[in-house]
């Protein structure tokens, strides 16, 4: 993402960070001091030294990991998620698809009360679930918990725009129906195999040909209803099920007492993740920042945010009332965020048929933007290097070795 931003000339904003506190229904279990120190002191006195432990053991993750930007600018492509992720980092990043964050983490020596308080609160934020993930998406998700987070000024879907923009492709808006191979004749007069994407576009049903087709959209039948037909052997199904999260905006005067007994002027805190411990109905809840520099979250006249809160369930009347003094109103979004994860994981194939790709398999690892822009590049570069019959830039074995020996 930071390269698209760089080469579309788009600008940044950093969070402005903010107070958070982890609350287990009852009271705050960990709140965070405007005082660097003081949290230091929280943390040791608390956890001892196992958050040190955990930000080394995700940091020597994502350095394996950060290897793929080297890969791709060599323009090595991989067959398979797992291919690619053994490129990165061997059988360990294999194993971690295939067991619980919480298996790892446990064998690790990390105590219950560090994973209930630390660890499932961060997974409830960012993947509405605890510490039944599997460890390569737990550390996704604690990498996402960690300092010096940005935004796209102007909001993220830029980068989307501008992308589309500086292809020239041709946007066409619809809905695929099926997507079926046929063989059609060229003006040499020679057959070829070419894919046939019926699909509807308002009230009227259109299809073209396309040589290599990229889907990019989750392929189960509540999310995408695409078919593929007379394909042979079958196009394989998926059973993915994801998570529903359902996020709410709601501008109004939090009621701090539900998770302290101090006054709101006194609470201080503007974000409060939860435990999979407490009876609260909400994964978390948090004000609202602006994409735009220099603009932090201002309160109106009253005391009143925007807040984001996130919940697996529609927040009822009664549910708001409990959260919220007084609201002024709330906008609420359903929907199905990301997959349920349950190891062992088996990501779906990249290559769907001979030049067919399917970029969203990597969400199986974990899905995140960062994820599905590496995807995206690595089935550019795939269906690229195969049309072309350059085997040797696919499922290139050593290439860490390879690379640093070239320098």
């Amino acid at each position: 993402m930071k390269r698209f931003v760089k080469d579309l000339g788009l600008s940044t904003v950093q969070s402005s960070g903010g107070l958070i506190g982890v609350s287990n229904g009852k009271t705050l279990v960990f709140e965070e001091s405007s005082w660097f120190i003081i949290n230091i002191i929280k943390l040791i006195w608390q956890y001892g030294f196992q958050p040190l432990r955990m930000h080394m053991w995700v940091e020597d993750v994502l350095d394996k990991f950060m290897r793929i930007y080297r890969y791709q600018s060599h323009d090595y492509a991989f067959s398979s998620v797992e291919n690619l992720l053994h490129s990165l980092g061997g059988d360990d990043f294999l194993g971690m698809l295939n067991r619980t964050i919480l298996e790892t983490l446990q064998k690790a020596g990390f105590s219950e009360k560090f994973l209930d308080e630390m660890i499932v609160p961060i997974n409830r934020l960012n993947y509405g679930q605890g510490t039944g993930i599997n460890s390569f998406v737990g550390v996704v998700s604690l990498a996402g918990a960690d300092s010096g987070l940005w935004a796209v000024e102007g909001g993220n879907k830029l980068v989307c725009s501008r992308l589309l923009q500086a292809s020239r492709s041709n946007l066409i808006s619809g809905s695929v129906m099926y997507i079926e191979e046929k063989t059609r004749t060229k003006q040499t007069g020679n057959p070829t195999k070419m894919y046939e994407i019926v699909y509807q576009t308002g009230s009227e049903t259109r299809s073209d040909f396309y040589d290599i087709v990229l889907v990019a959209t989750p392929l189960n039948r509540k999310m995408s209803n695409i078919t593929f037909l007379n394909f042979d052997p079958p196009i394989e199904e998926f059973h993915q099920y994801y998570q529903q999260i359902v996020s709410t905006f709601i501008r109004g005067k939090l009621n701090s007492t539900i998770f302290s007994s101090r006054t709101l002027d006194e609470f201080g805190l503007t974000t409060v993740l939860t435990t999979d411990k407490s009876d609260l109905f909400i994964n978390s809840i948090g004000i609202v920042s602006s994409v735009r520099e220099n603009n932090n979250p201002q309160a109106s006249t009253g005391g009143a945010f925007v807040w984001k809160i996130f919940s697996r369930e529609t927040l009822t009347k009664e549910q708001i009332l409990k959260l919220f003094v007084s609201y002024d109103y709330s906008v609420k979004q359903q929907w199905l965020a990301y997959p349920h994860y349950k190891p062992p994981e088996k990501c779906p194939s990249i290559i769907l048929h001979d030049r067919l790709y399917y970029l969203n398999g990597i969400e199986c690892a974990a899905s995140a933007m960062e994820m599905s822009a590496i995807a995206a590049h690595n089935a550019a570069l795939l269906a690229y290097h195969r049309w072309y019959e350059h085997t040797d830039m696919i499922d290139q074995e050593d290439l860490y070795e390879k690379l640093k020996t070239e320098l």
